[in-house]
This record gives structure tokens, C-alpha cells and sequence, in this order.
């Protein structure tokens, strides 16, 4: 069973490799600005033999022939906002801010109605594996918080 402590890091490095691929994401389309997108994601799809036809790939051509030149400078400065948030709650959590374990409670809580939504739309594995995870997430983060409360409230009665 992982300890306070421990679980805390596994938070903080999934909340970090979400910022990472999120800069990753938001440099490689700043770099592919002016270019067309949606060509370039069809030859790298056809690169990897990946049907475009099927719903992960399909899904990324649609939401690719969303991109133009106007709100490319918007996606990507969104991109970095996020992952900078997330960073920010990668170090805090890591160094056990308290701060950050209420962030990541409720930056995760947000998102479940939304994710149960895709669920129930598109259900397919990569949906039910993210909820599956958030969910595990937030209910962690509550448990720690409970279990601060419940330390503080302890805390006067020892003296």
C-alpha cells in the first residue's frame, strides 16, 4: 500500500507528465504553424498504419481541421497555461504544499462530469481508463485532506 507520502509523488508525477506532453503538444504545433496540419497528421497517421477511418484517429483529423492559422496562436499559448498549472501542482505536491493537494482535489473534480460525459458518448477504453484514473485521483486527494482535518482536529486535544 502506498504511503501518504508516496501516493503523493505518483499524483505529482502524472500531474507532471501532463504539463510535459502538454508543452510537447503546444511547441510542436507552434512549429508546425503556417503548415497544413491536417495533411501532415494524415501522412504521419499513414506512417504509423493507422487507419484513419477508426475513432482515435479519426477523432484527431477532426479536431486537427479545427486548427487555422488565427486560433493556432491561442491553442498554443492555452497549451502553455495548462502546463504551467500543472507544473506548478507537480512541485507543490511533490514538496507536499498543502495548498496544492486541495488544487489537485478539486482541478480534478472538474473535469469528472466531462469525462463521464465522454464515457457515455464515445465510450471506448482510452475514456474509461481516464476517468478510471481521475476518479482514483480525486478520491485520493480527499482522503489526504481528510485525513489533515482530521490530524488538526486531533491536534488540540493531545495537549
Amino acid at each position: 500500500m502506498l504511503t501518504k507520502k508516496s501516493g503523493l509523488k505518483v499524483v505529482a508525477l502524472l500531474e507532471a507528465i501532463k504539463g510535459l506532453v502538454s508543452l510537447i503538444v503546444g511547441f510542436g504545433i507552434h512549429e508546425l504553424a503556417g503548415q497544413n496540419i491536417q495533411v501532415i497528421l494524415e501522412n504521419l497517421l499513414r506512417h504509423f498504419h493507422l487507419n484513419p477511418a477508426n475513432e482515435l484517429p479519426g477523432i484527431l483529423l477532426e479536431k486537427a481541421s479545427l486548427l487555422t492559422p488565427e486560433n493556432l496562436n491561442l491553442v498554443v499559448i492555452g497549451a502553455g497555461v495548462y502546463a504551467i498549472i500543472r507544473l506548478v501542482e507537480a512541485y507543490g505536491l511533490w514538496f507536499g504544499l498543502l495548498w496544492t493537494e486541495w488544487f489537485a482535489l478539486v482541478s480534478g473534480a472538474i473535469y469528472v462530469p466531462f469525462e463521464i460525459y465522454e464515457v457515455i458518448q464515445h465510450q471506448n477504453d482510452l475514456s474509461v481508463a481516464v476517468l478510471t484514473i481521475n476518479l482514483a485521483v480525486v478520491a485520493y486527494m480527499y482522503s489526504v485532506i481528510r485525513e489533515h482535518k482530521k490530524d488538526t482536529e486531533n491536534k488540540p486535544n493531545q495537549q
